[in-house]
């Protein structure tokens, strides 16, 4: 009977660790710490230009290009390493597993390792080589990274779960990151605009990407900026005033009664980006000219056009040229922080 006690003991244990160890486990963030670079950052692709699938098995093959991938792939774009260090603290949260945060932590070490001293960060780092060490905002990646850093300084969004000796690391980091903001944001005859998608790292001004990204005023960037921005309560003067002349230029070159689509031609079956009216939706070129505030289309070849149909197909069709970027952003959301933060 004693036996018989023991026995049932021991597999009612082994049923508990067992269950135990498959709640402090998560598929993905294990794949995550496999992906992981030596120098706390992650990949957006390998070093055979495959893009990371966190559903992808981990197949010796995969493992191996995984093992050759270099740290020079580290990178903040396509929410490389900042969709890595939220998922990791989020699932740390959930299982307990330190193995989960001391990643996250190692890539917040890479996240402040990367920042310049002027308060940006690039693309790659440490990669340099074309546009990669340009002040990137181009598809929110220094935004991203702020974000993080601003939940670890104020506890929001799980952060808190973070080594406390973060919080001055990254308080000082966002500081810095919300004065690059300040000194970036395009003025035109001495009057605030909104900003580039990127920026040279050294002059501070709007610089060109690819051949289809050129120095302009960036409508989508410059939203995710001001959204930042909007996070934070008594706002400085400073701060205040880059909003409020974000909110001035997004409304006076909203394009009203359109949306941007793709619609198929009946004849070629093939589809072409295009406005089509819609008297409930409001959109915004992807690039203005710098000083002449009109919509600028860039090609493959490097050229300029000022009409999306001038575009070569792969590119017109290739690209979100337009967008409801701030339609939300002007009908509520700055009347709302408006009422809080009072008028200039």
């Amino acid at each position: 009977m004693m036996k018989i006690k023991i026995l049932l003991t021991l597999f009612c244990t082994s049923l508990m660790l067992s269950c135990y160890a498959q709640q402090s486990t998560d598929s993905t963030a294990d794949k995550m710490l496999v992906y992981q670079l030596g120098n706390g950052g992650w990949p957006k692709q390998l070093e055979d230009k495959s893009v990371v699938n966190y559903d992808a098995a981990l197949t010796p093959e995969l493992l191996a290009k995984i093992k050759s991938t270099k740290d020079l792939h580290a990178t903040f774009d396509n929410k490389a390493t900042s969709r890595e260090v939220v998922y990791l603290v989020k699932a740390y949260k959930k299982t307990q597993n330190q193995n989960y945060l001391k990643a996250a932590e190692k890539g917040v070490d890479y996240i402040l390792e990367a920042q310049y001293a002027n308060g940006g960060w690039p693309q790659y780092y440490p990669d340099k080589a074309l546009y990669r060490s340009e002040i990137t905002y181009n598809d929110d990646a220094m935004i991203n990274v702020l974000n993080i850093l601003e939940d670890i300084a104020t506890g929001k969004n799980d952060f808190e779960v973070v080594n406390p000796a973060y919080i001055k690391k990254a308080e000082k980091a966002v500081a810095k990151g919300i004065a690059c903001i300040l000194k970036t944001q395009v003025k035109q005859n001495g009057i605030l605009t909104i900003w580039g998608a990127q920026y040279d790292k050294d002059t501070m001004l709007p610089a060109k990407a690819r051949n289809f990204e050129p120095a302009s005023l960036s409508t989508s960037e410059s939203m995710g900026i001001t959204r930042f921005l909007m996070r934070f309560k008594n706002p400085s003067p400073e701060i205040k005033t880059a909003i409020t002349a974000a909110y001035n230029w997004f409304n006076t070159y909203k394009i009203a009664g359109y949306r941007f689509e793709r619609i198929t031609d009946p004849t070629t079956k093939e589809k072409n980006a295009m406005l089509v009216a819609d008297p409930t939706s409001m959109v915004w070129a992807r690039f203005y000219d710098l000083d002449k505030n009109i919509p600028i289309f860039g090609d493959r070849d490097n050229s300029i056009k000022l009409k999306l149909e001038e575009l070569i197909p792969e590119r017109r069709n290739g690209y979100a040229w337009y967008g409801s970027w701030a339609q939300k952003f002007i009908e509520k959301e700055y009347p709302k922080w408006l009422a809080t933060n009072g008028k200039q």
